[in-house]
């Protein structure tokens, strides 16, 4: 795979990695579970940017809440 990599102007990983992309999609089988893994990583993804904004919306609502506190005790 590393000549042919070579031949083509490439590193062997890029090729390896486009070898299995095209076996994948020759067979259905390969080519659902390569879905369901891509579809899994989106997920992920997503799952944790919106674990992120539920972080940051928890610690707003906690200073917010000090600060009305605050402010009842001033007046």
């Amino acid at each position: 795979m590393q000549s042919i990599a070579e031949k083509i102007g490439c590193v062997a990983e890029t090729l390896r990695s486009w070898v299995q992309r095209a076996e994948a999609q020759a067979d259905p089988r390969r080519n659902a579970a390569l879905a369901d893994r891509e579809r899994l990583k989106q997920l992920e993804r997503k799952n944790a940017e919106l674990k992120r904004a539920n972080e940051i919306l928890r610690k707003a609502s906690a200073f917010l809440a000090q600060v009305q506190l605050d402010r009842r005790g001033k007046y």
